[in-house]
């Protein structure tokens, strides 16, 4: 089932819901005894339990499980930081952060189907690294937050990518068709699909962009070791904060 047009517009809303609803777990507080005992806010984030788990099956040792998960949030974030970086460089950011949906042509001279950077090894990288940053920010919240984000952000992401493929495909046609039967989804080839297209990447307006991500990722590297959810969280309302303030900079697509 593919997105609307409305939804797309209000596909950003829509994934903030679903992190803060994540975060906060508000069906705990209706099967516990009051607010101080449930949610992350009593320090539940999986994160710790999952390494006192970890522990105690006998794997490694509670320090050791707690860095292991650390590690993976730390390489989650950054993969999707970079992915989507990556991603927004050759489609642009305007076009990224834009309500509409946008063929290569709202950006560039070269109008159609942008096969540059990851578009050559997948067709939704953008999509894919929202994904990546997923699985690092439920280390963060409550296992019953955390399912219920993993499955909400991937049913809404392939809303979106449904509803993104149906318009560029009326938009244009067989080349897009074309482009669909050699490139894959999401899951990235090992090489090449398809020859560039010319497209050349904007690093600068795609890491501004994307601060959001590279935020995180800099959230979990820098307090990850004080080992303390609350606090990665506020680095990550921080890095919220900051790309409210870079998307100001960011230009809006012109169209015709």
């Amino acid at each position: 089932m593919k997105a609307s047009a409305l939804e797309f517009r209000l596909r950003f809303l829509v994934h903030g819901v679903i992190y803060v609803v994540g975060y906060t777990a508000p069906w705990n507080y209706l099967v516990s005894k009051g607010a101080a005992d449930a949610g992350f806010w009593s320090g539940k984030a999986i994160w710790l339990p999952a390494a006192l788990a970890i522990e105690r099956a006998g794997w490694t040792s509670l320090t050791g499980a707690a860095n292991l998960l650390l590690a993976l949030g730390i390489f989650f974030a950054l993969a999707g930081a970079a992915l989507r970086t990556w991603g927004a460089a050759y489609i642009g950011s305007a076009v990224v952060k834009d309500g509409g949906m946008h063929d290569a042509s709202a950006q560039t001279a070269a109008a159609g189907v942008v096969a540059d950077g990851p578009y050559r090894y997948m067709r939704n990288p953008l999509y894919v690294g929202t994904m990546l940053h997923t699985l690092a920010v439920t280390l963060l919240m409550p296992l019953s937050g955390a399912v219920f984000v993993v499955v909400a952000i991937a049913v809404e992401q392939m809303r979106l990518i449904s509803g993104e493929e149906a318009f560029l495909e009326g938009k244009l046609g067989e080349r897009y068709l074309e482009y669909k039967r050699l490139v894959p989804r999401i899951v990235p080839s090992l090489k090449a699909r398809v020859m560039g297209s010319g497209v050349r990447p904007q690093w600068g307006m795609a890491v501004l962009g994307e601060v959001y991500f590279w935020g995180v990722a800099v959230a979990f590297a820098s307090v990850g070791m004080r080992y303390n959810a609350l606090l990665v969280i506020q680095g990550v309302v921080v890095a919220f904060g900051a790309s409210l303030v870079a998307r100001a900079f960011v230009p809006k697509v012109v169209t015709a």
